[in-house]
């Protein structure tokens, strides 16, 4: 049968990331054929072992699927209204050539998709999805509080210790030694990290008539909008970063020395941005902002002067329909009209 599992998981790797999914899969292949001694290969040399593994975790790789889509659909909100809006294209890797330069943009894909993996793994432990981990049965006893820790505490553990090993082989299989694997490690775990320093304590009372004698409490990652603002606020304050040689490490250092040197939870990156204005048919992914929606009175990116580069706009009145006069009725339900206006579009040029 077809490894669409294999195929379906390697999205955010494979997909998101990588620019070439046959050679990285095969790569990777004999990477688990070395530590597994298995010698099982794909005669069409593009799927390899990997193939055997996704089958053999086909449980997991779901999740992971499901963290792919969360990654890109978390991408896309977070730059909706940016020159360049994490627009996916039908070939590999989905951002275009976008992700293979060292900018600040792929700083953001490689957080946000790491941290996805973890999320949506760590999701599926706690709901019971996966037969390899559950709730985190460390979180117990009575905390410093005064509260009795109980429920299903997201086992977060898990979750990032997965994203690390599957997200992150790639880039430790060049010995860590490039500077973009050493960008894009780093990236990886800003991303997790944004989960990690976010967790929650969510907490139920119990008691006669909804008093809070007794109260229960668990540990819960943030909702992954969070996790998209954080690293989208790390995306705005990123370090623009070079590697030296501090005795035998190579490590990533502010390229200006009177910046502040990076934390773990910043992110990083090598190559300055292009200016996202103009579709070039040699870089996929370089879509430019013609036919892009704007605003007429915002002086932020999303205005019509930075978002069509100065190129001007168009502008054109058009139908839309809203829900109006509301009225909640008696039990249970809102009732609304349609109401028809007209307002104005905006399209760059």
């Amino acid at each position: 049968s077809s490894p669409s599992w294999c195929v379906g998981a390697s999205l955010v790797i494979g997909g998101v990331l990588m620019s070439g999914l046959g050679n990285w899969l095969c790569k990777l292949g004999r990477k688990w054929e070395k530590s597994e001694k298995k010698k099982r290969i794909h005669k069409s040399g593009v799927l390899c072992n990997i193939c055997f593994r996704c089958k053999r975790n086909v449980e997991v790789m779901d999740a992971v699927r499901r963290g792919a889509q969360l990654a890109i659909d978390e991408c896309q909100y977070q730059f909706r209204n940016r020159r360049w809006n994490c627009s996916t294209l039908e070939t590999v890797p989905v951002f275009g050539k976008v992700v293979t330069q060292g900018t600040r943009e792929a700083a953001f894909v490689y957080a946000i998709s790491a941290a996805s993996v973890a999320f949506a793994v760590t999701r599926a432990c706690s709901s019971g999805e996966l037969e390899k981990c559950g709730c985190d049965r460390n979180v117990h006893g009575v905390s410093p509080d005064g509260f009795q820790w109980s429920g299903c505490s997201d086992n977060i553990a898990y979750g990032v210790a997965f994203s690390q090993s599957f997200v992150d082989i790639r880039e430790r299989g060049k010995g860590q030694s490039s500077n973009r694997a050493l960008m894009n490690l780093h990236n990886n775990e800003a991303g997790r990290k944004a989960i990690l320093n976010h967790m929650r304590v969510e907490c139920k009372c119990h008691g006669v008539s909804g008093s809070c004698e007794v109260k229960t409490c668990w540990k819960a990652m943030p909702p992954f909008r969070k996790v998209g603002n954080v690293i989208k606020e790390k995306f705005d304050g990123a370090t623009e970063v070079e590697q030296r040689k501090i005795g035998t490490t190579k490590v990533l250092v502010p390229r200006n020395s009177q910046f502040k040197p990076h934390t773990d939870e910043d992110l990083v990156y090598l190559d300055p941005s292009p200016d996202f204005c103009d579709h070039d048919p040699r870089t996929p992914g370089m879509l430019g902002t013609v036919g892009r929606y704007c605003n007429k009175t915002s002086k932020a990116i999303d205005g019509c002067e930075l978002m069509c580069c100065g190129r001007g706009f168009h502008t054109e009145e058009v139908e839309v329909v809203d829900r109006c006069s509301c009225k909640f009725h008696w039990c249970c339900y809102v009732k609304c009209k349609q109401c028809r206006k007209m307002v104005e579009m905006h399209t760059c040029r």
